[in-house]
């Protein structure tokens, strides 16, 4: 039920919206008339992703203190996107990073591969989204994990090809406080349940250990790792034999088949998933442990803060969203205010990680520990009586879908500004048209790509996309917009470098999963690496190349930092001469004298 009102508050929120949009530029931008307060309750609300609302949470119950740093990075990178990049590329007047890759480079080529690198990122996060919805659906339901993604897709294409960006902007923010009154208000009834319990220590010594007898099925086979001697009551196969009855574990690696349906007595200590790899007593509460699947600890975790601090300012959802301010300095308040959202937000899901130890550990035998949020009201809540147990289950399974609706309402508006621009522009009757087509591609796609194994959880393969974005768009995006020397050849250098390193250890660890050692670190977290070889690659390759820096280099220099209030273009004229002058605001120049124009202003 909880999902049904979820997806019709959504459709009817975005109906309002539909009736206020009339313009091709309420599709792409809302008219750049969003108010900082509105349009920071929109950016969370797309922002706090199946990765944030599940994943961090399940993070947390496997490998402890640690993966705090996740929210940490996801709400400093907004810090500095505030201070690199916010006020600068809203005054730029581009519609998507393609258009400011072009006005800053003048050059269709870095255009072109801007554009492919935001449908790739795109994509890869909408995989987390797809995937999550599954995850949530099949729990609270049963429900094969394709029914999650099919409702998530067609609600959301729904909205976006009816009213784009000025609908979502409307159900966005209305889901953000969705989202933070589902995951707030349970937490203060499970905080009463584990008083009650005792307060039991979530680092106690050992690994974790189930309080009651449990029963586990398996939908998959998996391999676990035994970190003490445990007997377990077996009905399946266990490495390859089958069992009917107790069987004893010792220290090491076991397979046991799919279907296959273990119960565990009760203080019995809990095998896991060896790409789970969780952490045993203190540990699981000291930071910069290593642990099994989890070795070199501090490169990982430098690696990723990296990741999540300078992707941030790359994600196309997320930039795409300061193109609807009115002006820089609404931009800079909108991020303000995001800030401290986030940091009110990402209060509660580490609590969830850490009572999911006590009351859900047995979610390590599985690997499905993203399902934490999901399952622990009913297991924590049900010794209470009365409803409450109920409606907290369905508070947090209506978040979850908020979730994964207003992150992928934000990724597919990107995604199919981008399409309809650069890939559909001039095939269709009008720009509408074109963005509405591009984003049934954008859901389709990606929808179809989650049906697939994932081997990554869901906040890593989030990880993963913010590695891509700080590999590429960071350094795009700082260069262009703070060194006037970046030239046409050093961004197409750095783009195809950072991304290819970073696409290409992406690719390796979703499809191989992580690995050991410090290769399988490298590649599972490969910002710490792929970042500065971009960063250096851009500015070596400029260097070479400054006969060929784009004459205009400075007059757009001057029209990013001069404050609006100066009522200046690029080279001191008046904005109206200015445009026409250049076509920065109302058309882009190409290399062979013609203009790309940005959607025309009616439908």
């Amino acid at each position: 039920m909880a999902v049904v009102l979820v997806s019709l508050a959504t459709i009817g929120i975005g109906a309002v919206g539909l009736r206020l949009s009339r313009t091709t530029s309420d599709f792409y931008v809302a008219s750049r008339g969003v108010s900082p307060r509105w349009n920071a309750s929109a950016i969370g609300g797309e922002y706090l992703s199946a990765a944030s609302f599940l994943g961090v949470a399940g993070l947390v119950l496997a490998f402890g203190v640690d993966i705090l740093w996740y929210p940490v990075g996801y709400t400093a990178g907004y810090l500095v996107l505030l201070v690199l990049v916010a006020a600068p590329l809203r005054r730029s007047g581009a519609y998507t990073l393609p258009d400011f890759a072009e006005i800053r480079l003048r050059s269709l080529l870095v255009r072109r591969i801007s554009s492919v690198l935001v449908v790739g990122i795109g994509w890869l996060y909408l995989l987390p989204q797809f995937k999550g919805a599954g995850l949530a659906l099949r729990t609270v339901t049963g429900a094969p994990p394709w029914a999650g993604s099919l409702i998530v897709a067609g609600v959301v294409m729904a909205n976006v090809v009816a009213g784009g960006m000025r609908s979502i902007t409307i159900v966005q923010a209305f889901q953000f406080w969705l989202k933070l009154t589902a995951i707030a208000v349970p937490v203060f009834l499970l905080v009463v349940a584990w008083q009650l319990d005792g307060a039991p220590d979530p680092s106690s010594p050992g690994p974790p250990t189930v309080r009651t007898a449990t029963t586990v099925r398996l939908p998959d086979t998996v391999d676990v790792r035994v970190e003490e001697p445990v007997v377990l009551t077996v009905e399946g196969t266990v490495d390859g034999r089958t069992v009917h009855g107790p069987v004893s574990l010792g220290v090491g690696t076991a397979r046991i088949g799919a279907g296959s349906s273990v119960t565990l007595a009760a203080g019995a200590p809990v095998p896991h998933v060896e790409q789970v790899g969780a952490s045993s007593g203190p540990d699981w509460a000291t930071p910069f442990v290593g642990n099994t699947g989890r070795d070199h600890p501090v490169y990982r975790i430098y690696s990723l803060l990296l990741a999540l601090l300078f992707g941030t300012m790359g994600l196309p959802h997320v930039l795409t969203r300061f193109y609807t301010n009115p002006d820089g300095r609404a931009a800079r308040r909108t991020t303000l205010v995001v800030i401290g959202l986030l940091g009110v937000f990402y209060l509660f899901p580490p609590f969830y990680g850490a009572m999911g130890r006590l009351y859900a550990p047995d979610l390590l035998l599985t690997g499905r520990t993203d399902a934490v949020v999901l399952l622990l009201p009913g297991r924590m809540l049900g010794s209470l009586g009365g409803p409450w147990a109920e409606l907290a289950a369905s508070l947090v399974t209506a978040g979850a879908f908020a979730a994964f609706l207003s992150t992928s309402s934000g990724l597919t508006v990107s995604v199919a500004g981008v399409l309809s621009q650069d890939l559909l522009r001039g095939r269709l009757r009008s720009s509408v048209a074109g963005f509405r087509t591009g984003a049934v591609l954008a859901v389709v796609v990606p929808g179809l790509l989650s049906l697939l194994s994932l081997r990554t959880s869901l906040a890593d393969t989030v990880g993963l996309a913010f590695a891509i974005a700080a590999s590429t768009f960071c350094p795009l995006l700082v260069l262009g917009i703070w060194w006037q020397r970046l030239t046409v050849a050093g961004a197409v250098a750095g783009l195809l470098v950072g991304g290819g390193l970073a696409g290409g250890a992406v690719l390796a660890t979703i499809i191989g999963g992580s690995s050991s050692g410090l290769a399988g670190a490298l590649l599972a977290q490969p910002a710490a690496w792929s970042v500065p070889t971009a960063f250096a690659v851009m500015i070596g390759v400029s260097l070479r190349t400054r006969g060929s820096l784009p004459p205009s280099a400075g007059r757009l220099m001057v029209r990013l930092h001069a404050p609006e209030r100066l009522h200046l273009g690029a080279a001191g004229l008046p904005p109206d001469r200015h445009e026409r002058a250049t076509g920065l605001h109302t058309g882009l120049h190409t290399p062979s004298g013609g203009v790309t124009r940005p959607p025309p202003t009616d439908p």
